[in-house]
C-alpha cells in the first residue's frame, strides 16, 4: 500500500496574483524545480488555431492551507467548466463539481478563475451574475450553495433571463473580512434591471453594486474589462478596477476606477492615455492585466498602446497613487501582465531607493514595430527611470536586472521564445522568481546571479495565450502549459 502523503499546513494561495493586491509573492520557501511529479488536463476540449496555437486564456487554480489544489477545468469546446480538488502532493483526486458558468461575449477565451478567503470558503462564478460556495475546499463532501448579488428571489424567478444576459466577466477578489468584489457584463434587459457593473457580496451573503457607466459619471463606459480581477488597497478601503468602452479594438479604451469597498461610492476615475501618443490607450479584452498595488499604495495597471505596434505591441505600465493621480513613469511593458510586487531585498545587487520592485514579463516581439524578438524578463524600479529603448524621447521605469529568453525562436538565429505567463510567482526566501516559457520549460530566476538556475521540462512548448504561475502551502510550483497543470517538486 502506498503511504498517505503527510499532513500539510501552509500558506494558501488564495487568488489570481496570490492576494487581494496581486503581487503573487508567496509566503513559503519553493520547492527545487526537479520533477513532474503529477499533471491533469485544466481543458478536455482544447481549441487549436490552425498554426497550431492556444488563445485559450486559462483560470488560475488556488491552493489551502492544507495543501488542497483547487483547479478550475474546462470542459467543452465552448467553455463549460468544472472545478476539481485535488491532493496537492500526488494529485489524487478528493472531489469535483459541475458549475452552471456561462461565458460572457470574447475573442479569446476568458479565463475561468476560482477564489479561496481567508476563512477557507471557496466561490466560483456561476450562470445568471451567482457565486456558488463551498464552505470547505479540502472536504471530500460538500456542494456548491449559490449567492446572488441582486437577490436570489429575483434570480429564482426567471432564471433563463438572467443567466442569458448577466455574465461575470472578471476574477473574484475578497478581502481580509471575506467581501467579495467581482465585475460583470450584461448584455440585454433583464427582472432587475441590471446594466454592467462592479458586484459586492458582503461576508454575510448580502449584495450591492454600481453600474460602470454611474461609477465613471459617463455614459460611453459600458463594462468592466474583461478578465480584470479588482484589486483592494493595503488597508482594505478602496477597491480598483479598470473598464472600457466595447469590445472592438476602436473601443477599448476607458478608466481606472477607485470606488469605496463598503459603498462601491466613487473616490476617483482617470482616462488610461498611451504615454507617448498622448492619447486613449487600449483595454484589450484579450489581455488578463489586473490593477497591481505596491507597499506604497502606488497601483499599476497594464494597457496596451493606442495604435498597434508603435510599442512593439508591448504596451505600457501605468502608475498611479492611491486617488489615481499619474506619479512616476510607466513601465515599458503593460501588455496582458500583472507584475509582481517583491521587496528590494530580493536583489543584492540593486542600490537604489526604492524598497519594493517589479518583476515583469518583457517581450520584444518578432516583426512587430521595430521588435526583433529578443523576449526578456525585467526586474524594474518604478522610482526611477530611464530612457525607453525603443521610444527614447520617452522616460520609463528603470531596468535593475534583464534577462534574455534562452531558447532560440523557430527559424531564427536571434529571436527568443516568448516567456508565457501573465502573473509569474516570487520567491523571497529563495531571491527568485518562477516563470515558464513557450519553449515547455519553466524556470528559476535567480536574482543574485541574474542566471537561470533551475529549470524542468513540461513538453515541447508551443505559441499559448499567457497563464498563471503559483506556489502550493508546501511550497510545490505550479505551472499551465498546453492545456494541462504540471505540478513541480523536488
Amino acid at each position: 500500500m502506498t503511504p498517505p502523503p503527510p499532513a500539510v499546513n501552509g500558506p494558501a494561495w488564495f487568488s489570481y496574483g496570490h492576494d487581494a493586491q496581486h503581487t503573487a509573492v508567496s509566503a513559503i520557501a519553493t520547492q527545487d524545480l526537479a520533477r513532474v511529479a503529477w499533471t491533469t488536463p485544466v481543458d478536455l476540449a482544447p481549441q487549436y488555431t490552425p498554426s497550431g496555437a492556444l488563445l485559450t486564456h486559462y483560470g488560475s487554480p488556488v491552493v489551502t492551507t492544507h495543501n488542497t489544489v483547487l483547479i478550475p477545468v474546462k470542459t467543452t469546446a465552448t467553455g463549460a467548466y468544472r472545478v476539481e480538488g485535488r491532493n496537492g502532493a500526488n494529485g489524487a483526486l478528493v472531489w469535483q463539481a459541475n458549475t452552471d458558468y456561462v461565458t460572457p461575449p470574447h475573442n479569446w477565451v476568458p479565463p475561468y478563475n476560482l477564489l479561496l478567503t481567508p476563512q477557507g470558503r471557496l466561490y466560483a462564478p456561476g450562470a445568471g451574475g451567482k457565486l456558488l460556495m463551498r464552505a470547505d475546499g479540502d472536504a471530500a463532501t460538500g456542494t456548491f450553495t449559490p449567492q446572488v448579488f441582486y437577490g436570489a428571489a429575483q434570480y429564482n424567478a426567471n432564471p433563463a433571463a438572467f443567466d442569458a444576459t448577466v455574465f461575470i466577466n472578471t476574477p473574484v477578489t475578497a478581502d481580509a473580512q471575506g467581501n467579495l468584489f467581482f465585475g460583470f457584463q450584461v448584455t440585454g434587459s433583464n427582472p432587475a434591471g441590471l446594466v454592467s457593473g462592479i458586484a459586492r457580496i458582503a461576508a454575510d451573503g448580502t449584495g450591492t453594486w454600481v453600474g460602470v457607466a454611474a461609477a465613471a459619471a459617463d455614459p460611453t463606459i459600458v463594462k468592466p474589462v474583461l478578465n480584470c480581477a479588482p484589486a483592494l488597497s493595503n488597508d482594505g478601503s478602496t477597491v480598483y478596477i479598470a473598464a472600457n468602452r466595447g469590445a472592438t479594438s476602436a473601443t477599448q479604451n476607458g478608466v481606472l476606477l477607485a470606488l469605496n469597498s463598503t459603498t462601491l461610492a466613487t473616490r476617483a476615475s482617470v482616462a488610461l492615455m498611451d504615454p507617448n501618443l498622448g492619447v486613449p490607450a487600449r483595454l484589450s479584452d484579450d489581455g488578463t492585466a489586473t490593477p497591481v498595488i505596491g507597499p506604497d499604495g502606488h497601483v499599476f495597471y497594464g494597457v496596451l498602446e493606442r495604435t498597434f505596434g508603435t510599442h512593439n505591441a508591448r504596451g505600457w505600465l501605468l502608475q498611479f497613487d492611491a486617488m489615481l493621480n499619474p506619479v512616476g513613469v510607466p513601465g515599458s511593458f503593460g501588455w496582458d501582465v500583472s507584475p509582481s510586487v517583491i521587496p528590494a531585498s530580493m536583489v543584492p545587487s540593486y542600490t537604489g531607493a526604492s524598497t519594493y520592485l517589479l518583476a515583469q514579463k518583457y517581450n520584444n516581439y518578432a516583426g512587430v514595430g521595430t521588435g526583433i524578438g529578443l523576449n526578456q524578463l525585467a526586474i524594474l524600479d518604478p522610482g526611477a527611470s530611464q530612457a525607453d529603448t525603443i521610444v527614447p524621447a520617452m522616460q520609463v521605469m528603470k531596468e535593475v536586472l534583464t534577462i534574455l529568453g534562452p531558447t532560440l525562436d523557430v527559424g531564427s538565429t536571434t529571436a527568443r521564445r516568448e516567456w508565457c505567463i501573465n502573473t509569474m510567482a516570487a520567491d523571497p526566501a529563495r531571491k527568485s522568481i518562477l516563470a515558464n516559457n513557450e519553449d515547455g520549460i519553466l524556470y528559476r530566476w535567480d536574482l543574485t546571479t541574474n542566471t537561470f538556475t533551475q529549470n524542468v521540462r513540461l513538453n515541447a512548448g508551443l505559441g499559448q495565450a499567457y497563464t498563471p504561475t503559483l506556489v502550493g502551502a508546501d511550497g510545490g510550483v505550479y505551472a499551465i502549459s498546453n492545456a494541462t497543470l504540471y505540478a513541480i517538486r523536488a
